[in-house]
C-alpha cells in the first residue's frame, strides 16, 4: 500500500502540490484566527521598506508588503506568502532527496514532512520562518549540484539562494560556514576554494552590505539584539540547566512528532560517530544540518533555546533519514512515525474546533489564545475613539507595554493607524523605538492605550496640554488585567528617552 503511494507521489507530484496549496489557502480564509503578535509586528514593519530592522533582516517585511500591496491588509492575505513558500520549498525538497536517493526516498521524505506539525505551521504564519526554509533547502539543492554534478551555474544560483536566505533570518549564516567546513574536510573537492566558493559567496556578500550599513546608522541594534540570545545574564542553578533542555526537547517532540524526532536524532548521532567513513554526499548532508541540531541540542543545556532554531536543520536530517529508508534500514519504524505524525498533523488543523468543545478553552492551556480576540478589541477601541471625538484624521494611537498591542492596534483598528509606543525604560527593545516618534502630530490629539498593570508614564503627562482617561475596557486574554484609554489633547513635544533620540534622529 505504501509503496504505491510513494509510486504515485513521485508520478503526481505537481498536481498533489497544486491540492496541497488550494488546500491550505482554504484554510487560511475559513479558520477564523487573528495574527498573532510577531505577524502583526512585522506587517508594521512592512509599512516602512527598509534593509534591516530592530531584530531581523528585512525580508518577511518585503514579502508581507508585496502582498499586502497587491491584496489589501487582510489577515489571510499576511499569510499568503507562508503558503506560497512553503509549497515552493517542498518542491525543491522533493527535488534535493530525489537527486541524492532517487525516486522511492524522495516520495517517503516529503510524506515525512508533511506528517510533521512544524510544516502545518510553517505554512500557517507568517514569520521570519517560512522564507528561511524555502530559501535553506532551495539552497542545498543547488549546492548538490555544484558540487556533485560539477554545474558552475549552480554555484550562483545556491549563492542567491543563501543571500535570499540572509535576508530573511541571521542563523543563514550557517551555510557559508558548513559549506566551508566541508570543502576543507574533503580533500576531493578542496579545489572549490579557489574560484567557485567565491562565486557562492559574492551574493551573499551583497547581501549583507546594506544590513551592515543600515545597522552602522542606527547603533548596531540588530547586533545586540541578536547577542542577547546567547547571554545568560545570570548564574543559573544545575536544575534550571535541565530544564532548559527538558522544554527544549519536549519543542521538537511536538513540533516534529516524537517517532520521527526519534528516527532524527539516531541518525544524526550514528553519523557523527561514523562520520570518517561516510562518503561525500552524507558528510555534505550530516554537515548542512545533524551537525547543527546536535550543537543545538548542547546549547540547550548551557541556556534557553528557542524551540523554532533547529527547524531548518532538519531538512538535511530527514535527507539522511530517507537515505537509510532506501537502504532498507529503520523501515518499520519510519512507517510508524508516518502514521503518528499523521495523527498530529491532523490535530493541529483540527485545533481550533476541538479545543471549542474542551473545558480549556480561553484558559492559561489554550495554545490558540495568542490567535483569539485581537479583532474584538481594537472594534472596542474604535468605539471609544470615535466617541470621544468624532474626525479621526489627525489624530494618532500610542500603546504602551509590550509591542504586540501596538502592532495589533495598527493592523486591526479599521484606519490602521500609525500606532507609536512609548518604553519607559527608556531602552530600545522593539523597532516601535528606531523609528521616529509622533513629530508630526504636535498641536494633534492622541489617544493612548495600556493595561490596567501598567501606570501612565509622568513624562507623557507633561508632553500634553490635557490628559484624562476616556475608557477603561475588559482584556479577553487577561481578565485581571484591563485596558485603559486616554484622550491627550494637543501634544506638545514627543518625550524621548536620550537613546531612542539619538537613533530615531538618524532615520
Amino acid at each position: 500500500m505504501l509503496d504505491k503511494t510513494l509510486r504515485w507521489v513521485d508520478a503526481h507530484l505537481l498536481r498533489l502540490l497544486a491540492w496541497i496549496f488550494g488546500l491550505r489557502v482554504l484554510f487560511l480564509f475559513v479558520n477564523g484566527l487573528d495574527l498573532i503578535g510577531d505577524e502583526s509586528y512585522y506587517w508594521d514593519w512592512s509599512r516602512h521598506p527598509d534593509w534591516c530592522y530592530y531584530s531581523k533582516p528585512p525580508m518577511v517585511a518585503w514579502l508581507i508588503g508585496l502582498f499586502t500591496w497587491a491584496l489589501g491588509d487582510y489577515t489571510a492575505v499576511v499569510r499568503l506568502p507562508a503558503v506560497l513558500l512553503g509549497t515552493v520549498g517542498l518542491f525543491y525538497f522533493h527535488a534535493t532527496c530525489k537527486a541524492f536517493y532517487g525516486a522511492r526516498a524522495a516520495a517517503f521524505a516529503f510524506i515525512l514532512l508533511l506528517a510533521t506539525p512544524i510544516n502545518v505551521i510553517a505554512n500557517l504564519l507568517m514569520t521570519i520562518d517560512p522564507p528561511l526554509y524555502c530559501f535553506w533547502i532551495m539552497t542545498l539543492y543547488y549546492l548538490r549540484q555544484a558540487l556533485f554534478e560539477r554545474s558552475d551555474k549552480a554555484w550562483w544560483l545556491a549563492g542567491f539562494s543563501s543571500a535570499a536566505a540572509l535576508l530573511s533570518k541571521q542563523a543563514a549564516l550557517a551555510l557559508p560556514v558548513m559549506l566551508l567546513l566541508f570543502l576543507l574536510a574533503n580533500a576531493a573537492y578542496r579545489h572549490y576554494l579557489r574560484r567557485e566558493f567565491w562565486w557562492y559567496l559574492a551574493p551573499i556578500l551583497i547581501a549583507v552590505v546594506p544590513i551592515l550599513m543600515w545597522n552602522l546608522n542606527h547603533d548596531w541594534v540588530m547586533f545586540g539584539h541578536s547577542k542577547g540570545h546567547f547571554a545568560n545574564h545570570e548564574p543559573a542553578a544545575l536544575t534550571k540547566h535541565f530544564k532548559w533542555a527538558a522544554d527544549f526537547l519536549l519543542y521538537q517532540l511536538l513540533l516534529l512528532s516524537p517517532l520521527t524526532f526519534a528516527l532524527v536524532l539516531s541518525t544524526s548521532l550514528i553519523c557523527a560517530y561514523r562520520f570518517k567513513n561516510l562518503n561525500a554526499e552524507q558528510r555534505f548532508l550530516w554537515l548542512m544540518g545533524p551537525a547543527l541540531l546536535l550543537a543545538v541540542l548542547l546549547l540547550s543545556l548551557l541556556q534557553k533555546v528557542q524551540g523554532n532554531w533547529p527547524m531548518p536543520f532538519y531538512f538535511s536530517a530527514l535527507i539522511l533519514l530517507a537515505g537509510r529508508y532506501a537502504d532498507s534500514i529503520w523501515q518499520k519504524a519510519s512507517h510508524a512515525a508516518v502514521y503518528v505524525g499523521a495523527v498530529l498533523v491532523l490535530l493541529t488543523y483540527a485545533l481550533p474546533v476541538l479545543l471549542s468543545l474542551l473545558p480549556i478553552k480561553d484558559s492559561v492551556w489554550d495554545p490558540t489564545t495568542r490567535f483569539k480576540n485581537w479583532q474584538a478589541v481594537a472594534a472596542a477601541i474604535q468605539m471609544e475613539r470615535q466617541k470621544t471625538q468624532a474626525d479621526l484624521q489627525d489624530t494618532f494611537v500610542v500603546a504602551l507595554g509590550h509591542r504586540y498591542l501596538a502592532s495589533q492596534l495598527a493592523f486591526y483598528l479599521p484606519d490602521h493607524p500609525k500606532v507609536y509606543r512609548y518604553e519607559a525604560s527608556g531602552q530600545i527593545v522593539s523597532q516601535y523605538e528606531v523609528w521616529p516618534g509622533p513629530d508630526e502630530f504636535a498641536g494633534k490629539n492622541a489617544f493612548i492605550v495600556g493595561d490596567g498593570n501598567m501606570k501612565l508614564p509622568a513624562p507623557l503627562y507633561s508632553a500634553f496640554e490635557r490628559l484624562d482617561l476616556v475608557g477603561q475596557l475588559p482584556n479577553p486574554n487577561r481578565k485581571e488585567s484591563e485596558y485603559f484609554i486616554y484622550f491627550g489633547q494637543r501634544l506638545g513635544s514627543w518625550p524621548y528617552p536620550a537613546l531612542q533620540k539619538r537613533i530615531s534622529s538618524k532615520d
